[in-house]
C-alpha cells in the first residue's frame, strides 16, 4: 500500500504542469463503469469489500486490508449492485436491483434484494424472498434496519402477504422462514429500533387520507406523538439521536431557508431548536450506527461538507479538507469508532481516488478510473450569474485543461431531478465534454436543491418557462464574458436535463446547434399519466408532481401540453438526438419514442438510439459506452 503524506499531495498538485489542452483518451474510458466502487470497511477494520469491473469482469471482491490477501469473490452477472455492508468479519451484505415484472403488477419495476455472503464459506442465499408469509408483488425487498448483536441475524422490514408492512428478523447463515419481530399496518413506511433492538417507534402515512404519523411503542400499546396533513412527505426521518431519547427529523421549520436537524422527544413529540443547522446550507443525510443512531449529518452544496457530535472527528475531518482544499472528499465507509474512514477523493488531479484515512496518514487505496490520467482531469470552478430577473443562479464551469483564452464551442448540461444539484466531483460527461475541448457550463437553475428552499420552490409550475429562461440566461451571461461561442452552443441533458434540452430546442431554436436528451421528456402530460397509472391517483408521488408542476394546483391538460416539447417540433431547427434506456421505470421509453416519431414527422433531423435493457440511471457499463459513443460522434458532426 502506497502512503501518501498531506504535504507530498499538495506538492504534486501545485507543481505538475501540462502542455495538452485535448488528450488522447478512448471515449469508452469516460463511458465505463467505474473499475473500483462501492467500498466497505468491516467493523474490526481487517477486511475491505469492493465492486471490481476492471479487465471485462463485474463482481464483488473481499480482502484482508493488512495482508492484502484475497479472501472471497462473487461473479454479479446481469444484477446491478447497490451497496455493501458487513455485519461483522463473518458476513458481508450485499444489496442489489433488477428491472423485472412482478405478478400482477403492470409494466417492468426496479426491483431490490439482499444477499448474505458468508466470509467463511463463501456461501451465498438471498435473505427475504416471495413467499413464507412475504407478500409477492413489491419492489424492495432489499432494506436492513439494523443487525442483531450476536451476528446472526438482520431486520428487514417488507409487506406480509395480508398486505400489512412488517419488520422481519432474517438469519443469514441459511434460509428460514423469516419471523416477524414488529407488526405493522398497511401504511406503516418506516420503524426505529434502538440499541437493545427493540421497536421505540414507527413512521406510517395514508395516501388516501393524507395523513402522516410517528407513533411510539409504550406499554404494549402504539401512541401518536406527531401527526399532521399532507398530501406528500416532507419531513424525513433518520433514526435516534445518542440519548436514544429522540427522533431525528429533518425539516424547514420556520422561517428558515434551509433543512435543518431536529430532535423530536419519543416522550410525547416536542421539537425544540434545531441541533445541526446552517444559514447556507441544507442537512440533506445523516450518518448512522447500525442501529441507525444518528452521528453526525452532511450538508448539501457543490462540495460536501460535514458535521459531527464527536469534536475530535470534526476537527480530523477538517483538517484533511484544508490541506487538499482544490478537491472535495465523500466519506464511503468507516469503522465504528472512526478509527479507519476511506474517503472518494474528486477534483484537482484525480479521477477519482479511495483513500484510507488512520492515524494521520493518507493512504491510497486504489483508482476507481486508471484509464484516464490525472493531468487530464479538467478543473471544475464554482461560480454564477444573475439571470433577468435578478435571481442569482450558482453555476459549475469545466474549463479544458490549458483552455486557450477567448470563446470556447460551449455544452450547456443541465441537471436532472429537477430537484437536485451538480457537485464538484468527477463527472464522466462534463469531463468527456472538457477533454474535447468545450467549456461545459452547469447552471443550478430555478427548482434545484442545494442552494436553499426559496430557490426550489422558485421552480414550482416553471418548467419550461423561467426554468428555462435561466438556461438561455447563462448561455448569454458568460458569452458577455467572453467565455462562450454563441455560434457553437449545443445543450446536452439526462432526465429533466432531457426535457431542458428539448424544450431548448424548441422554445429557444435558434439559441443551440444540437440538442442531446438521454432517457428525457418530451411530453410533460404523458409522464404525470404514467405515474397515475404506476402508483395510483391518490398516491404521494403524483401529488407531489403535481405540486411541482403546478406550483400548488392541479395542473390540466392544456397547461402540461403548452409546456412539452413534443408539441412545438415544428418549431426545432437545430439536429437532435435522443438516447433512452429501453426498460427505464423512471421515464418511461415511449417519451423519447413518440419523440421519435414527432419529429420524423416534421421532417427535422434527428437521430434515436435505444439502449437494450437500459435503465434510467445507466447503471450498465455497455449502455453508458454505447450512449456516449453516439454522444461523440453526433457532437463532432453537429458542433
Amino acid at each position: 500500500m502506497r502512503t501518501i503524506l498531506l504535504a507530498a499531495a499538495l506538492l504534486l498538485t501545485s507543481t505538475l504542469a501540462f502542455a495538452k489542452t485535448v488528450f488522447d483518451i478512448p471515449v469508452e474510458h469516460y463511458g465505463a463503469l467505474p473499475e473500483k466502487s462501492l467500498v466497505s470497511l468491516s467493523r474490526s477494520g481487517d477486511l475491505i469489500a469492493y465492486r471490481d469491473t476492471s479487465g471485462g469482469d463485474d463482481k464483488v471482491v473481499v480482502l484482508n486490508l493488512s495482508t492484502g490477501k484475497h479472501v472471497t469473490s462473487l461473479a454479479l452477472g446481469e444484477v446491478k449492485p447497490n451497496s455493501l455492508r458487513f455485519v461483522d468479519d463473518n458476513y458481508l451484505i450485499l444489496v442489489v436491483s433488477d428491472n423485472k415484472r412482478l405478478y400482477r403488477v403492470r409494466g417492468r419495476h426496479d426491483v431490490s434484494a439482499a444477499y448474505s455472503i458468508n466470509l467463511k464459506t463463501g456461501d451465498l442465499h438471498q435473505l427475504l424472498t416471495p413467499g413464507y408469509g412475504i407478500h409477492s408483488s413489491q419492489t424492495n425487498v432489499g432494506r436492513i434496519i439494523a443487525a442483531s448483536k450476536d451476528g446472526r441475524y438482520v431486520y428487514m422490514p417488507a409487506y406480509a402477504d395480508d398486505g400489512r408492512y412488517h419488520l422481519y428478523r432474517v438469519d443469514l447463515e441459511k434460509r428460514r422462514r423469516p419471523v416477524a419481530h414488529q407488526k405493522g399496518t398497511p401504511d406503516t413506511i418506516n420503524f426505529f429500533m434502538n440499541r437493545d433492538r427493540e421497536v421505540v417507534a414507527r413512521e406510517r402515512f395514508d395516501s388516501k387520507r393524507d395523513e402522516h404519523k410517528i407513533q411510539v411503542r409504550r406499554d404494549g400499546k402504539w401512541k401518536t406523538i406527531f401527526e399532521e396533513e399532507t398530501a406528500w412527505i416532507y419531513r424525513s426521518y433518520a433514526g435516534l439521536t445518542p440519548d436514544e431519547e429522540h427522533l431525528v427529523m429533518f425539516a424547514v421549520l420556520g422561517d428558515t431557508n434551509h433543512t435543518a436537524y431536529y430532535a423530536m422527544r419519543l416522550s410525547d413529540g416536542h421539537v425544540g431548536e434545531p441541533m445541526f443547522s446552517s444559514s447556507e446550507k441544507s442537512v440533506v443525510g445523516a450518518f448512522q450506527t447500525d442501529t441507525s443512531e444518528v452521528e453526525g449529518v452532511i450538508y448539501s452544496g457543490f462540495k460536501p461538507d460535514y458535521e459531527f457530535f464527536d469534536k475530535k472527528l470534526m476537527a480530523r475531518f477538517k483538517g484533511i479538507s484544508q490541506a487538499l482544499p482544490n478537491n472535495i472528499f465523500t466519506i464511503v465507509s468507516a469503522t465504528p469508532d472512526w478509527s479507519k474512514i476511506v474517503l472518494l477523493m474528486e477534483g484537482e488531479q484525480s479521477s477519482g481516488d479511495y483513500i484510507l484515512y488512520e492515524n494521520g496518514s493518507l493512504d491510497l487505496l486504489t483508482m476507481s478510473r486508471p484509464g484516464i490520467p490525472r493531468e487530464a482531469v479538467a478543473s471544475v470552478k464554482s461560480d454564477g450569474f444573475v439571470a433577468r430577473d435578478g435571481l442569482s443562479i450558482p453555476t459549475l464551469l469545466t474549463t479544458p485543461v490549458n483552455a486557450s483564452e477567448g470563446p470556447l464551442p460551449t455544452i450547456l448540461l443541465p441537471h436532472g431531478g429537477p430537484e437536485s444539484h451538480d457537485q464538484m466531483g468527477f463527472y464522466w460527461l462534463s469531463q468527456y465534454f472538457s477533454n474535447q475541448g468545450y467549456l461545459v457550463i452547469q447552471p443550478q437553475f430555478r427548482g434545484s436543491t442545494g442552494f436553499g428552499v426559496d430557490h426550489v420552490l422558485k421552480g414550482r409550475g416553471e418548467w419550461g418557462k423561467k426554468m428555462q429562461d435561466d438556461l438561455t440566461d447563462a448561455v448569454a451571461a458568460y458569452a458577455e464574458r467572453g467565455l462562450v461561442d454563441e455560434d457553437r452552443v449545443c445543450i446536452v441533458g439526462i432526465s429533466y436535463g432531457g426535457y431542458a434540452a428539448l424544450a431548448g430546442a424548441t422554445f429557444t431554436p435558434d439559441l443551440y446547434k444540437c440538442a442531446i436528451s438521454v432517457n428525457g421528456i418530451g411530453d410533460v402530460y404523458d409522464m404525470l399519466q404514467a405515474d397515475k397509472r404506476d402508483y395510483g391517483s391518490r398516491s404521494g408521488v403524483v401529488a407531489y408532481w403535481e405540486d411541482v408542476l403546478g406550483n400548488h394546483e392541479t395542473p390540466s391538460r392544456k397547461a402540461l401540453r403548452k409546456i412539452s416539447p413534443m408539441q412545438f417540433v415544428e418549431q426545432v431547427k437545430a439536429p437532435v438526438l435522443l438516447i433512452h434506456g429501453q426498460h427505464d421505470s423512471i421515464v418511461k421509453v415511449d417519451q423519447s419514442r413518440d419523440m421519435h416519431k414527432a419529429l420524423k414527422s416534421a421532417e427535422k433531423d434527428v437521430t434515436y438510439v435505444e439502449l437494450k435493457a437500459g435503465d434510467h440511471n445507466m447503471s450498465k457499463g455497455e449502455n453508458r459506452i454505447k450512449a456516449l459513443v453516439a454522444i461523440d460522434s453526433f457532437i463532432k458532426e453537429h458542433l
